[in-house]
């Protein structure tokens, strides 16, 4: 496993001096590129083969969110390769080395010419040591919109992309879709939350939101001009 010690920052939290889950999945990112870097199977080492990993999916259970000036430790790890697939936990852990947070992802390493999936070479498999998984909920990955009589459903303004968006991709950073979801349900303490990307969405593309709510469960769909998702979000909000 790979892990690295920070300390919350006054620019990474909420009004409410809480770390906010758009700084937990930026931690997270963090936390694999310098695994990846370190193991001699980053960016540069990948690009030289015509070779980008892009998340499909992630899952993230919050027992607490760290407040600012706390000290955590992020780490993550694989858990497994599957043809073109990459299986990766995440944690964050609080001072006394318990954990606060646990997430579950998956990623699609593609070609970068033809955006076609590719099965992970001997390199990746060699650089990384296959780690047991973590303790948590395992859900499908395709997220589904709530349905039913007792389902709202809120349309939201639309949002155009803008280059703050983006990451060295040249597509919008996956953080970015859960903080455009998240901007749209107002304040709120989240227990777990669960994204879909579907598309990737790029520089001048216009985002349609949609918010479906039923009981304590949000769902943020992020739409383009056709109606097709970018991306689709499940948040489980805390009573209270």
């Amino acid at each position: 496993m790979y892990e690295y010690r920070k300390r919350i920052g006054f620019s990474e939290c909420g009004t409410d001096r809480i770390f906010t889950v758009t700084s937990l999945i930026d931690a997270f990112q963090d936390c694999s590129t310098f695994q990846s870097e370190d193991a001699g199977a980053g960016f540069d080492v990948l690009a030289a083969q015509k070779l980008l990993w892009v998340i499909n999916y992630w899952e993230i259970e919050i027992d607490r969110l760290p407040k600012l000036c706390e000290y955590v430790t992020v780490g993550t790890f694989p858990y497994s390769f599957k043809g073109c697939f990459g299986l990766r936990n995440f944690y964050l852990k609080d001072e006394g080395g318990q954990y606060i947070v646990k997430a579950n992802s998956m990623w699609t390493l593609i070609n970068i010419d033809n955006a076609h999936p590719v099965k992970a070479p001997d390199f990746i498999h060699e650089a990384y040591t296959i780690e047991p998984k973590l303790s948590m909920s395992y859900s499908t990955r395709k997220v589904l919109i709530p349905e039913g009589g007792d389902v709202t459903c809120e349309k939201k303004d639309p949002i155009r992309i803008q280059r703050h968006h983006l990451d060295s991709n040249n597509h919008m950073n996956n953080g970015q879709y859960v903080k455009l979801a998240m901007s749209e349900l107002g304040r709120c303490s989240v227990s777990s939350l669960r994204i879909d990307y579907r598309q990737q969405a790029k520089l001048n593309d216009e985002i349609f939101p949609a918010v479906y709510a039923k009981g304590n469960e949000r769902c943020v769909a992020l739409y383009d001009v056709n109606g097709k998702p970018y991306s689709v979000s499940q948040f489980m909000l805390r009573e209270g």
